[in-house]
């Protein structure tokens, strides 16, 4: 199945507004074939007519985000991790259920073909993602082979591919998002089948388990997770979070897109709809690349660059982690306009 609409002057396409199909202005002289082999050549990076087909991807408040994931990476994410990195709209992946499909699309290296995990969530604003291509992330199709980790990025701002068209997305500057109510983490398994393992319980900063006894040998593939347990909570330390007011005073916040965004709270009563909202992380300079810092102690902090490049990678010597994350620690001292950093959102 190929996701493109196509599009005429008087063609009408009834869509949920959230999720607005990928469109292409196919006529005689622009086909499919050509649209296709234009999204996987670096020579059509500045290409005109492909970069507004790619606009047409859009990121509305409470579309639909996933993220495939290895096995260990779900662990990560049991654990605390928060939603970062290489990520696609759902929609533009419905025509996939296969395992071997969606396994291609993995960020960390792995080759598992068995069973292909995903996170799921809805975004909570736009300004969250970026394109992984000029003028947002100019660098990252240039970097060499060897320290890279997964797909190359072809600088276009669609997945390499040999039949379909994907358009992938990052999180504006790779940053970590905090994890918006009724988030899920699914499995796909052989047959086309999806299964959602858990849910996120944001009150409570945990993971449900929702699978059941049928599907045990899915569960039992994630390293130190127990199937057992039907409840998992996050032990990991956020390195962003969501901040909302009610007059002059701070509340931790959360979201559920696209519609609601409340106090955090464990009893309902307390839950009041917040009448700003911004997300909170901590950001730094180190040898001139600019970075987030994940984590931190009295000497040294983990930091994660915000637009990974070559001279960037020279100077600080960052590892690359997964698809496009590039990781280093530094000595804390050596840190340059050190700050915590708000990002609002309008409501």
């Amino acid at each position: 199945m190929r996701r493109v609409t196509l599009t005429g002057a008087d063609n009408a396409v009834g869509v949920d507004p959230l999720e607005p199909p990928l469109s292409a202005p196919l006529r005689r002289d622009l086909g499919w074939t050509q649209v296709q082999r234009m999204s996987q050549s670096a020579v059509h990076r500045d290409d005109r007519q492909l970069r507004v087909i790619r606009s047409t991807a859009a990121i509305r408040r409470g579309t639909r985000m996933t993220k495939v994931l290895s096995a260990a990476q779900v662990a990560g994410h049991l654990g605390g991790w928060l939603p970062y990195g290489f990520c696609y709209r759902s929609c533009d992946l419905a025509h996939l259920h296969e395992p071997a499909d969606l396994g291609l699309l993995r960020t960390d290296g792995s080759s598992d073909v068995d069973v292909v995990y995903a996170l799921r969530w809805r975004a909570v604003d736009p300004s969250d993602y970026e394109v992984p291509a000029g003028p947002a992330q100019p660098g990252l199709a240039a970097l060499p082979a060897h320290s890279r980790i997964g797909a190359m990025v072809l600088g276009t701002g669609f997945s390499p591919s040999t039949e379909d068209l994907i358009p992938e997305f990052v999180t504006a500057g790779f940053a970590d998002l905090p994890l918006p109510a009724n988030a899920q983490i699914i499995a796909y398994v052989p047959g086309g089948e999806e299964v959602i393992l858990y849910a996120y319980q944001p009150e409570q900063h945990g993971w449900l388990r929702l699978a059941g006894p049928r599907w045990r040998p899915v569960l039992a593939n994630l390293p130190g997770i127990s199937p057992d347990r039907e409840y998992l909570p996050c032990t990991s330390a956020a390195s962003a979070r969501l901040i909302g007011r009610i007059k002059e005073h701070e509340y931790e916040a959360i979201a559920d897109p696209p519609d609601e965004f409340r106090v955090r709270a464990l009893t309902r009563a307390a839950r009041y709809p917040v009448q700003t909202l911004s997300r909170r992380a901590e950001q730094a300079r180190w040898r001139g690349a600019p970075c987030w810092v994940l984590q931190r102690d009295d000497s040294w902090a983990r930091l994660r660059l915000v637009r990974p490049d070559g001279d960037g990678l020279a100077a600080t010597g960052a590892r690359c982690y997964e698809r496009g994350v590039y990781e280093s620690w530094a000595p804390l001292h050596e840190l340059a306009d050190h700050h915590i950093t708000d990002i609002p959102y309008a409501l």
